[in-house]
């Protein structure tokens, strides 16, 4: 009899096993594709099958040494990490203050940030990418930010337009709203200010929003390609996204092998860091939406 009870709710969750093995294996059909043509020789990408009659592990050094990938790794690297750690630091303080702090107006603000996740980034792209090369004092522009480039192919730009977005905010301030009053009372009367109170009390509760921002800042910066492609005209400042496109030269014909080979090499740093933090990054998306 207990087999039988316990054998029940399985049986009843089997279509919904089904439909999510299922999805998996068809979000898995890009990459496995991808892999596989990263391991072909040149003459086997017009035959249009998947398995590779001779595997070229060669075709992965080759498309390292065919541009400066590790100068592209890097800038990379140090964009991702850059908009990571601002990201961290004022997302998680505007939702501290957004949650926890008197202030007047604070449901207004908290309303505004809801509202600028609906704003597509594209509409905003020409006013930042304008900004950037206006910044006075910078790239030879005079105090009007005139007569120069501004931040332009410079780690300014690459860092600091995109190392802030409203649904950080938004799910640092979740976090923040299910946190006991009794905790920051105690402190305020201990003498602990604000500031003190949000990098010391609070913010080490919410470990999971923290590596969830971190998950999602680094992997949007990591993947970025069209901001690096309007604001940096050298390969000394190109990420790996860009480095990507010298396989696919409008006057060339495109190197399948060769480009599918650099996206996996690109690819890993992503899946390195998902293994890593899993288990806080499913945690953290699991609670979010269930605070008030």
């Amino acid at each position: 009899m207990r087999n039988t009870t316990m054998s029940a709710p399985r049986l009843s969750r089997a279509p919904l096993y089904a439909a999510l093995t299922l999805g998996a294996a068809v979000m898995l059909v890009p990459f496995a594709w991808m892999v596989l043509t990263a391991l072909k020789p040149a003459a086997e990408l017009g035959k249009g099958t998947w398995l590779p009659e001779r595997v070229r592990w060669g075709n992965f050094a080759d498309a390292f040494n065919a541009a400066p990938f590790d100068v592209y790794f890097r800038n990379s690297l140090l964009m991702s990490v850059g908009q990571t750690l601002i990201t961290v630091v004022l997302a998680s303080a505007a939702g501290y203050a957004l949650a926890r702090t008197p202030i007047r107006g604070r449901g207004l603000f908290f309303g505004l940030t809801v509202g600028m996740i609906m704003v597509p980034v594209y509409v905003i792209l020409i006013p930042r990418f304008l900004i950037v090369r206006s910044i006075p004092f910078f790239g030879g522009n005079d105090w009007l930010g005139q007569g120069g480039t501004g931040w332009l192919d410079s780690w300014w730009a690459l860092i600091v337009p995109g190392a802030l977005a409203p649904l950080y905010i938004f799910l640092a301030r979740q976090f923040y709203v299910d946190l006991p009053d009794e905790l920051a009372d105690a402190a305020r009367i201990d003498g602990l200010s604000e500031i003190g109170i949000w990098a010391r009390v609070m913010t080490p509760l919410i470990k999971p929003a923290i590596i969830t921002i971190a998950v999602f800042q680094f992997q949007s910066s990591w993947n970025d390609f069209l901001w690096p492609l309007l604001v940096t005209r050298t390969d000394e400042m190109r990420p790996i996204q860009l480095g990507l496109a010298v396989f696919s030269h409008a006057d060339i014909e495109v190197q399948w092998n060769y480009l599918m080979a650099g996206t996996a090499l690109a690819t890993l740093p992503m899946i390195a860091l998902f293994l890593v933090a899993q288990r806080y990054f499913v945690e953290g998306m699991a609670s979010a939406g269930l605070k008030g």
